[in-house]
């Protein structure tokens, strides 16, 4: 389970932009921000976020939970619509794991994942 990642960016409002729209499709949420840096909430869990900060990006991929095949449809839709690049269109990859990839506006590797086969 992830506690929450720390990502550089190079530029924050693409970041948040991007972000705001493709997070709110799995139930995140922005909860903080500042001159420096952007916190989303990831879940229920408060203490589940995403920090991006200015800086270098780095290579780095991470997957992103949906409750259904429908919220990863959404997120793939919701990405393109808002600078990401496609790097694989939503869909079953193996038994229970329907999945969509994208590559974000800093070039980092992300995914929505459902793990139960729901519409």
């Amino acid at each position: 389970m992830i506690d929450h990642l720390d990502i550089h960016v190079q530029d924050l409002t693409r970041t948040k932009n991007f972000y705001t729209a493709v997070l709110i499709t799995l139930g995140g949420h922005l909860i903080d921000e500042s001159n420096i840096g952007l916190t989303y909430q990831t879940g229920e869990d408060p203490n589940g976020y995403i920090w991006f900060e200015i800086g270098k990006p780095y290579p780095f991929h991470f997957a992103f939970r949906a409750e259904t095949n429908s919220e990863v449809d959404e997120f793939y839709k919701k990405a393109l619509e808002n600078g990401g690049r496609d790097n694989g269109a939503p869909g079953l990859r193996q038994d229970n794991y329907y999945a969509a990839f994208i590559i974000d506006p800093d070039g980092y590797r992300i995914e929505a994942v459902c793990h139960t086969g729901k519409e």
